[in-house]
């Protein structure tokens, strides 16, 4: 058994996750019949279950599967490959002219309601964490609140073509995921800056700075790729050297943003946006249009495929014990409530220049679903940070949203009767 999972290298690894999101895809397709991504996740996780109740008859049913999730760099594998191509194909997706007239609620939900949503989280942690003895520093649930916060795109994007949500609903929902993707990350990333330093050895000014860096910039490298890719495109129709184009778009581009310290996420939605709907429309040829989208449509799909199954796999090796699981269902409400406060109170604001459709409230909150970035970030943090409590809490908070949440956004809001107001 040991010389089989020596055996198992990268090409291995990357085989059997393919095999098993083809297996399970099929399975889901001609029997369960749910949203592909929730389908596939609660494949992985019913077959997880068995592989730990198979490991008390044999401990290589479950040693040998826990190795090879054990070997997949999770965190490395979504936030510095996965994530980019998963960006750009959601941002090729966005019609630019719904989103304009969304701009302004998508901007305040993914900056304003992100931070709301991160202090209400961090402090009503820090009373439960208190309540149930452990003893967890503040700088670290606000740690927590900035990883949880964001909503997650992926999970977003792929859950909504099914819903069946009003359009200007899921304009709002949508974007606001894509970009406060970028906005959460900068957030976290500069908390753990400040945990790791102390709030004494960083000032206002060069959190401030570094923000501003990360998501200007990377807005702005947005800007600059999507518009070089528009330049070359309008100069040539081939379709087969198009598609290589926007391919090496999302490859160098974010690989330079990351060089740079910039936030690649946030260039790959700009830079996706502007090649959907400039560069589809005054580019690309009828062909090239049609293999453009049939490309990136079939490069969300798999890679969507493959992340649901790894989060639903990632059961087998994250350690669950009572205390922590109790904490993790209190969790799912803490996280809620934060969600529908940060939804609440810039609507409210929001509202008064214009009016949003009856019954947005409730479904933004529901619709917010947390998927495998918070699972990442989560599974970024050092063990003196407490990794040990946030990824298993994460991974709960994780499970519930795509699952319960993702099953019925649809029927809420159908029920609701989303409606303009």
């Amino acid at each position: 058994m040991n010389i089989l999972v020596m055996a198992i290298d990268f090409y291995g690894v990357f085989t059997l996750l393919m095999v098993l999101t083809a297996a399970s895809s099929y399975i889901n397709f001609r029997y369960l019949k749910l949203p592909p991504t929730i389908g596939i996740m609660i494949i992985a996780l019913i077959c997880s279950v068995g592989l730990v109740f198979a490991g008390k008859i044999s401990i290589s049913f479950k040693s040998i599967p826990q190795s090879i999730i054990t070997s997949v760099d999770f965190e490395s594998l979504l936030m510095r490959v996965m994530l980019s191509f998963l960006l750009f194909a959601g941002g090729v997706h966005i019609d630019i002219q719904k989103l304009k007239k969304q701009m302004a609620a998508i901007l305040t939900f993914a900056t304003v309601g992100v931070i709301i949503s991160t202090c209400v989280v961090s402090v009503l942690m820090y009373l439960t964490f208190t309540v149930f003895g452990l003893h967890v520093a503040f700088i670290y649930c606000l740690l927590f609140g900035a990883l949880i916060s964001p909503t997650d795109p992926i999970a977003v994007l792929g859950i909504l073509k099914k819903a069946n949500i009003p359009s200007n609903l899921e304009i709002k929902i949508s974007g606001e995921s894509l970009f406060n993707d970028g906005v959460g990350v900068v957030i976290f990333a500069t908390i753990v800056e400040l945990a790791r330093l102390g709030t004494d050895s960083i000032s206002i000014g060069q959190i401030s700075w570094t923000f501003l860096r990360e998501a200007g910039g990377g807005i702005i490298w947005g800007l600059l790729l999507g518009y070089a890719c528009f330049y070359l495109l309008r100069s040539i129709d081939s379709y087969q050297v198009e598609v290589m184009l926007t391919l090496a778009i999302v490859t160098g581009g974010y690989l330079l943003a990351t060089y740079f310290h910039i936030s690649g996420a946030l260039a790959m939605v700009v830079a996706g946006i502007i090649t959907g709907n400039k560069g589809k429309e005054e580019a690309m040829s009828d062909v090239t249009r049609d293999y453009v989208g049939k490309f990136w449509e079939l490069i969300d799909d798999i890679l969507n495929g493959i992340l649901f199954l790894l989060i639903g796999l990632e059961a087998l090796v994250i350690s669950f014990h009572s205390k922590i699981v109790y904490i993790g269902l209190i969790t799912v409400v803490i996280v809620l409530l934060a969600r529908f406060v940060s939804v609440l109170l810039p609507t409210l604001f929001l509202q008064l220049r214009r009016p949003f459709e009856r019954n947005t409230i409730p479904i933004l909150t529901w619709g917010g679903l947390r998927g495998g970035i918070s699972v990442a970030l989560a599974l970024s943090l050092p063990y003196s940070m407490h990794r040990n409590e946030f990824v298993p809490i994460t991974y709960i908070v994780v499970v519930f949203s795509i699952i319960v949440q993702g099953l019925t956004i649809g029927r809420l809001a159908k029920k609701l009767g989303a409606k303009k107001s």
